[in-house]
């Protein structure tokens, strides 16, 4: 049995946007089950997202502190941002991240781990990706509004945020699936070497 994910599409009989936000929207849906009886799915339409782990030559990785309203916690992070320009690849979106939140550049980029963050009521498609080879970008800052202007940085060692992941200590999805993929992909032969390249296929969001 092949243990991988594959496209499927059961038939919509009813389907409408009842609210449509400047980032995502609520759409209700009446689908077609297996047995012929029909069920109404509730769910967010998201653009999808990227997010970066950028890894330093001390084995520390880049995090940021940001507030998040939704759960009144400030959480730490590492940069990412929607897919919200129109036809920008998922890795340029990255580098943008990676400049506008943390005045940052690198010459090396590889996928780490996809992911769909809440399946069960969302579209979001996430990609994480592996930078190294950092450095500060030259140059004024990006201009900072909004929550972001609260945002602080930090480099914290990939084992102790590992370890704190574990530990129940750091809870967003990106930072957390990223570095337990990064902690994986380790172990695996060919370490981090082996690593898909940053424009690998992207079947959830093919660009």
């Amino acid at each position: 049995m092949d243990i991988a994910d594959s496209p499927a599409e059961w038939p919509v009989t009813e389907s409408s946007t009842p609210y449509q936000g400047r980032m995502a929207g609520l759409r209700t849906e009446v689908v077609t089950m297996p047995d012929g009886s029909t069920a109404r799915r509730d769910y967010l339409v998201h653009p999808g997202a990227v997010g970066v782990i950028a890894l330093d030559p001390d084995d520390r990785v880049l995090v940021l502190r940001q507030y998040r309203h939704p759960v009144r916690q400030k959480l730490w992070e590492v940069p990412a941002g929607l897919l919200d320009v129109a036809g920008e690849p998922p890795l340029l979106a990255a580098q943008r991240e990676l400049y506008e939140e943390a005045h940052h550049k690198a010459d090396d980029w590889n996928v780490l781990v996809d992911l769909y963050n809440s399946p069960g009521s969302s579209s979001e498609a996430i990609r994480v990706f592996l930078a190294r080879g950092l450095s500060e970008v030259e140059g004024e800052r990006y201009q900072a509004h909004g929550e972001e202007l609260d945002l602080e940085l930090a480099w914290a060692p990939a084992d102790e945020l590992i370890g704190r992941v574990l530990a129940g200590d750091l809870h967003n999805p990106t930072l957390c699936a990223g570095v337990l993929a990064l902690h994986a992909a380790r172990n695996r032969p060919g370490g981090l070497d082996a690593l898909r390249p940053a424009d690998a296929p992207w079947p959830a969001r093919p660009f």
